[in-house]
């Protein structure tokens, strides 16, 4: 139960015989759990690493196991604050390869990569797309992460969208689902979908993505600005793999018009999303992000989820969210 938190089972049946034994010594626990001394020893090293175990302040050379409302809770924060290192990470990541792919772009002579090309700025990326637009003819498939679009954004966009599909193109695009509670983006869903486009939204997605006839993507080179620049690819392996990830999502995503759909216990999709967030430590402000919707949202979304299970903190929130079945034992 608690090889999430570090401990793996002997470690954690060590830790339980402490505390309802706590005068028990290495031979007491290793007779009591049928373990040998020396795997005994190796598990009190480890919860000693983890502070889940002190010495004795009245009986000198024995140790005591601390509580599990002081213990279980340092070590929740002290994973979350790793999550919330390694989610740093990863964006520190994302951005060095975003920047490693200009560089690049700028280094290399003209046609030495044809499947990668850089665009900077918006009205490159935008007269790009335009042109990639004219010329679709069978398919174009779209990620549309952020939340809802302007007004004027959307009114820019219809004619060219009707011209695609007079055209014959199939129109497939996944928003977020939080532009189901926009209703210039319900307008503008509704309209695309009676002149035979389709529109489905998901919790959330990977990246803002275009696909023009399986055979040209564009992508920004930075997931928080999308104007900063793009990268064309053209390679047949890179489509390829964009093409499957965009068929995997457009599988789970939720089909505009249809009812929202809750599961076995009884959360829509992005209550899903939201609770999993929480559990791998994501803070308030980058769940927003993700869920393209306000950090004021996004906070009161979590509060509500905890109020569902009569949580008082995101630790017993998380306690309580597996043993509803919210959450696997092992998230």
């Amino acid at each position: 139960m608690l090889v999430a938190l570090g401990l793996n089972a002997e470690s954690e049946a060590v830790y339980r015989a402490m505390l309802a034994h706590p005068r028990d010594g290495v031979s007491a626990l290793a007779a009591r759990l049928q373990l040998a001394d020396e795997e005994i020893r190796r598990c009190l090293d480890r919860l000693s690493e983890l502070a889940l175990i002190r010495p004795s302040y009245e009986h000198e050379g024995e140790l005591r196991a601390v509580s599990p409302d002081v213990g279980l809770e340092m070590l929740m924060v002290r994973q979350q604050a790793e999550l919330a290192a390694q989610q740093s990470r990863i964006e520190a990541s994302r951005a060095t390869a975003a920047r490693l792919i200009a560089d690049f772009s700028d280094l290399r002579p003209a046609g030495a990569h044809p499947g990668v090309e850089q665009l900077r700025g918006l009205d490159e990326i935008r007269d790009r797309i335009a042109a990639l637009a004219r010329e679709a003819r069978e398919d174009l498939m779209t990620f549309a992460p952020g939340g809802g679009q302007k007004v004027e954004t959307l009114d820019a966009a219809r004619s060219n969208d009707q011209v695609l599909l007079e055209r014959g193109v199939r129109m497939r695009s996944i928003y977020l689902d939080s532009v189901r509670n926009s209703q210039p983006n319900v307008a503008y869903a509704n309209w695309l979908t009676e002149l035979g486009g389709e529109v489905r939204t998901a919790p959330e997605l990977p990246t803002r993505m275009i696909v023009f006839d399986r055979a040209t993507a564009i992508i920004p080179v930075r997931s928080d600005d999308s104007a900063a620049g793009a990268v064309v690819l053209t390679g047949h392996g890179t489509l390829t793999a964009l093409c499957a990830l965009f068929e995997h999502a457009w599988a789970g995503a939720q089909p505009f018009g249809a009812a929202a759909v809750k599961d076995h216990g009884g959360l829509s999709t992005q209550e899903s999303t939201v609770i999993r967030l929480l559990a791998q430590g994501l803070t308030d402000d980058a769940i927003a992000k993700r869920l393209g919707v306000s950090a004021r949202t996004a906070r009161r979304a979590a509060t509500e989820l905890m109020d569902r299970l009569g949580a008082r903190s995101r630790f017993e929130f998380g306690v309580r969210a597996v043993q509803r079945g919210w959450l696997p034992a092992n998230e």
